[in-house]
């Protein structure tokens, strides 16, 4: 496994998103950032250059591993987009807002007697976006999550095949803000790969492992 990373850039994505309401309140997740990382410090030690993209999270960043800070989906796109055509693998381990408000009060939102009305508008599928922009000419890896709360496999394979991603891990809401895990990877070739329950440490190692193979 050592030997499909050495020397290839992996690109990660980490954490949660925020996208604010006023500058005081915004909506997010209880992502912690911990899988990203995880993966980032398996990749690195197999050799890999890795960058990752992250959400806020008060983790430390890995050590020997190039980390970009962002807050909200659209600065995350933005800076993925800019990194992804240097990356021989991308994994979008992030637990990215799917909305953002549609407006950002430059003013803290007082409270009033009337209800108040939001609305939400789509973010970036960046993962899609990713697998869409492959690269020409040479083999560009394209890993994803799926945080799913029921029917989790069956939503998981529907978002590998549209998402047209080589490989994507199922996991739920037990995963968030916690140090272990386990999950489902399954790959476009049809295969599918239970991971045990153990800390997020060794399910990075283990999704390594599942991805080595597609370089």
């Amino acid at each position: 496994m050592a030997c499909a990373f050495r020397g290839k850039t992996v690109l990660i994505t980490s954490g949660p998103t925020r996208e604010a309401l006023d500058p005081i309140r915004f909506i997010t997740n209880a992502s912690s950032g911990r899988m990203g990382f995880a993966l980032a410090r398996a990749a690195r030690r197999l050799g890999a250059r890795v960058l990752v993209v992250s959400g806020p999270t008060s983790l430390r960043s890995p050590l020997g591993v190039t980390v970009y800070r962002v807050s909200t989906a659209l600065q995350m796109y933005r800076r993925v987009m800019a990194l992804r055509a240097r990356a021989d693998v991308v994994i979008g381990a992030a637990a990215v807002s799917d909305w953002r408000f549609s407006r950002v009060s430059p003013r803290k939102l007082k409270r009033g007697l009337s209800a108040l009305r939001l609305t939400l508008i789509p973010n970036p599928d960046i993962i899609k976006e990713v697998a869409r922009r492959r690269p020409r000419g040479r083999r560009q890896v394209v890993v994803g999550f799926a945080l799913e709360t029921h029917e989790r496999l069956a939503h998981a394979r529907r978002k590998l095949l549209d998402k047209g991603l080589d490989a994507i891990v199922a996991n739920g809401p037990a995963a968030l803000s916690c140090r272990r895990s386990q999950a489902v990877l399954l790959r476009r070739d049809g295969a599918k790969r239970p991971l045990r329950e153990a800390a997020k440490e060794s399910l990075a190692r283990a999704i390594l492992r599942e991805v080595a193979p597609l370089l």
